[in-house]
């Protein structure tokens, strides 16, 4: 888990765009940030195996 102090802190407008910092929405890590759906690699790989995120399956070859 994040800080709460940081998480705050990164939902505050900042004085110039290039210092937004991207956080996963559901836990707050700053670190292995997906754009296209808004969350870290942990949180996504977990909502994937449960099948919470459409479109998205995990693969088998």
């Amino acid at each position: 888990m994040a800080k709460k102090s940081l998480i705050v802190k990164a939902n505050r407008e900042p004085k110039f765009s290039t210092r937004k910092v991207n956080r996963c929405r559901i836990c707050g890590r700053p670190r292995g940030y997906m754009r296209q759906f808004d969350m870290c690699r942990i949180c996504f790989r977990k909502l994937a195996s449960e099948g919470q995120i459409p479109g998205v399956t995990k693969s088998s070859w």
